[in-house]
């Protein structure tokens, strides 16, 4: 008989028991790959952080072992192999946690090696047999209904009783996090500058879609309902936003503009300035948490005649559709996912847009992202192979940002075949195209800079039968009725929308708390590539995202909705340890790159 991939990664999870417990640390890195990584979620370093070859697995380890007693590795489910390489999901406690994982074995080395953190001992989330009972089974005077209490909590919080954590911020990421946050019982108050939850998505023009699809974008512990479309509508998923803030009974403040916060270090705590519905007030908790996207405030270039242009203008952040535009001439600056949904927008009403483009896009078909890209993780057709998006989710955390490159690109090659003719014609309406400066295609452009890349759900085939010009070129100034290019090239204009992106999000930090806080915290996003928009050096994870930054008590969340459903539990995990008095001490703390 021949030896089981199970036999093959059993063998090596003894091996890397034993010498775990023995505190043999050479004894660790032998049984890795010369090239190797090991990317930790939470569970050896109280940090989001991938040590990349034997040398930094060794110093990790020399810091941690001591204090994380890490044992008990088991298979969770029978390992699998293929082309040569043996992956296994296992299972591992530590001293404090209990922890999930993934592993890659080549030729009995570890490849890659991924740990998480699911659950801190004694300090589990109240689900399945531990759920509380929800009513009490003996009547006496003064008894409360479960509304009635909930009542009395609502008002008390932030009134009588402090919150532990405030989250600035209630769109997608800050009520993920809520919900997080209130399953681990965490006094937490979310602060929210709209009327209802939902809002910052139902006020974007009416055309928006996601363009992630339904099985990528689920929230934590409430999936949406197996007929919901694959790509849903803005102001659907604004409905589904404020239901489920309500379901999950989350302590969210409408109409809440977070004015500015400050650490008192006599007190150890947040001095944060709220504005709740004309009424000034002062909470105090002891972690803030900036959860206001993935992006900073909008950026419009100070391009020369701004202030002659005698038609209207504004940023893509608040273009709020075509209806009002319909015969008149439209000049869009930028050429990524904002601009195409906003040329198509207008092109539908009658309006006569134009795109500037002004740098290269990666455009991909929105067919056959899902297909080539997204369909083994992310799909009916996951599930069906046993898929499941937590699973999906560790799969792709599994992959260090070094290696992640080289593993997408075949798809993003297999697309420029596929879809030859479509990006020929592309080419011959004088759109400029990339694949992202290695080939690495759509996530890595996201991961890196957050911008440069459109999903096409249908406003490429315009640019194509030329119904939306694109304009290649920077822009030199603007006229009183004009934008013209460097070229000399003049594009009449009615209306100039800027879908020029945004500025870093420690902008966020600068505005909120202190100048000096955002330089300390440093550039938030991207990982250190030396690509165009993510300087570096290399860091390897993403900036500031998710894990302790450089400013202690302060934290910063966000991200697309997989993002935010899938780091929101480790940055819970993080801030349930400290909200119980764990020891938490940070291994490898970023340092600070890249201030404003």
């Amino acid at each position: 008989m021949g030896t089981s991939p199970s036999d093959v990664a059993e063998a090596w999870l003894t091996s890397f028991d034993q010498a775990l417990q023995s505190q043999d640390v050479g004894g660790v890195t032998d049984l890795f790959a010369d090239e190797c990584y090991w990317r930790d979620l939470v569970a050896f370093t109280w940090n989001i952080r991938t040590m990349e070859g034997r040398e930094q697995i060794a110093d990790m380890l020399t810091a941690t072992l001591g204090r994380v007693q890490p044992k008990g590795w088991a298979l969770a489910e029978p390992a699998t192999e293929a082309d040569g390489t043996v992956e296994a999901w296992i299972d591992f406690e530590t001293a404090d946690a209990r922890g999930h994982g993934h592993l890659r074995l080549v030729d009995g080395k570890a490849f890659t090696l991924l740990t998480t953190m699911t659950e801190l001992k004694g300090f589990e989330e109240p689900s399945g047999p531990r759920r509380v009972k929800g009513v009490e089974h003996e009547i006496h005077q003064g008894r409360q209904s479960w509304l009635e209490k909930k009542t009395a909590d609502e008002a008390a919080l932030g009134d009588t009783e402090q919150p532990y954590v405030v989250v600035v911020g209630g769109g997608q990421g800050g009520i993920g996090l809520g919900a997080r946050l209130k399953r681990h019982g965490i006094p937490t108050v979310i602060l929210e500058k709209n009327d209802r939850p939902g809002d910052s998505w139902r006020k974007r023009y009416k055309s928006l879609h996601l363009h992630d699809p339904v099985w990528y974008d689920h929230l934590p512990y409430l999936k949406f309902p197996d007929h919901w479309p694959v790509f849903a509508a803005k102001d659907k998923i604004g409905d589904w936003l404020e239901h489920y803030t309500a379901l999950m009974e989350l302590n969210y403040w409408t109409r809440s503009e977070c004015l500015g916060a400050q650490w008192d270090e006599a007190a150890g705590e947040w001095e944060v300035k709220v504005n709740r519905d004309g009424k000034d007030v002062t909470l105090r908790p002891k972690h803030l948490v900036i959860a206001l996207g993935v992006s900073g405030y909008p950026f419009i270039p100070a391009f020369p005649g701004a202030d002659t242009f005698r038609g209207e203008q504004h940023h893509s952040s608040q273009h709020p559709g075509g209806d009002a535009y319909a015969g008149k001439d439209v000049v869009v600056i930028g050429s990524n996912n904002s601009a195409h949904d906003i040329c198509a927008s207008l092109w539908e009403v009658g309006a006569r847009p134009t795109m500037v483009q002004r740098s290269s896009t990666h455009i991909v078909r929105s067919e056959s992202l899902m297909d080539l890209a997204l369909g083994d993780l992310y799909s009916e057709r996951a599930l069906a192979n046993g898929v499941t998006t937590e699973k999906a989710d560790l799969v792709f955390a599994s992959l260090p940002y070094r290696i992640m490159p080289g593993i997408l690109k075949p798809a993003y090659d297999e697309m420029q075949v596929r879809d030859k003719d479509y990006y020929d014609a592309l080419r011959e309406a004088g759109f400029d195209l990339d694949f992202g400066v290695d080939g690495s295609g759509l996530f890595m452009k996201y991961l890196r800079r957050g911008s440069g890349y459109y999903i096409d759900v249908g406003a490429s085939q315009l640019v194509i039968d030329g119904r939306i010009p694109v304009v290649n070129g920077q822009v030199d100034h603007l006229t009183e009725s004009s934008v013209v290019l460097a070229d000399g090239t003049e594009l009449p204009a009615d209306v100039v929308v800027y879908a020029t992106g945004y500025q870093s999000m420690n902008g966020w930090l600068e505005t909120l708390i202190s100048p000096e806080v955002a330089d300390r915290v440093g550039k938030v996003w991207g990982f250190g590539s030396d690509t165009p928009k993510d300087p570096g050096p290399w860091e390897g994870e993403l900036r500031n995202m998710w894990k302790p930054t450089n400013v202690d008590h302060l934290w910063i969340h966000g991200g697309n909705l997989h993002q935010s459903r899938h780091y929101s539990q480790f940055l819970a995990l993080q801030l349930r340890a400290r909200y119980e008095g764990l020891e938490t001490p940070v291994y490898g703390l970023q340092e600070s790159h890249h201030p404003r």
